[in-house]
């Protein structure tokens, strides 16, 4: 079985940052896409940002200039550092990732959610 971890989330007032981590466990033969999401109450959950496995970025406008997506290849680990977070910005953050995982005989492609960290934004 493969797993997302994730941590980091909390209460910080706006103006301040924040770093999510997202550890990725179980039977992994390769990490291909990672990224972020989020949803706040009664909305949809949204993309806030991804990194290919080479580390290209993608941000959603919303977030562009002041939220930074790293990876970690070797420790199968993915970050989004968050600064200058805003009230808007609160929302439950749930990490992705497309991962090739060994079955014992086989090897599948998976995609799989984080249980997702509650990140709150006072103003």
């Amino acid at each position: 079985q493969v797993q997302l971890v994730e941590s980091g989330g909390g209460l910080v007032q706006a103006g301040g940052s924040l770093r999510l981590s997202c550890a990725a466990s179980g039977s992994i033969f390769s990490t291909n896409a990672m990224g972020w999401y989020r949803q706040a109450p009664g909305k949809q959950r949204e993309l806030v940002a991804t990194t290919t496995s080479g580390g290209s970025p993608n941000y959603a406008d919303s977030v562009e200039g002041r939220f930074t997506i790293s990876r970690d290849n070797a420790k199968n680990t993915v970050y989004l550092q968050m600064n200058s977070l805003k009230p808007e910005d609160t929302a439950v953050y749930y990490c992705n990732a497309e991962i090739v995982s060994w079955m014992g005989s086989s090897y599948r492609y998976l995609e799989v959610w984080g249980q997702g960290t509650l990140v709150t934004v006072s103003s």
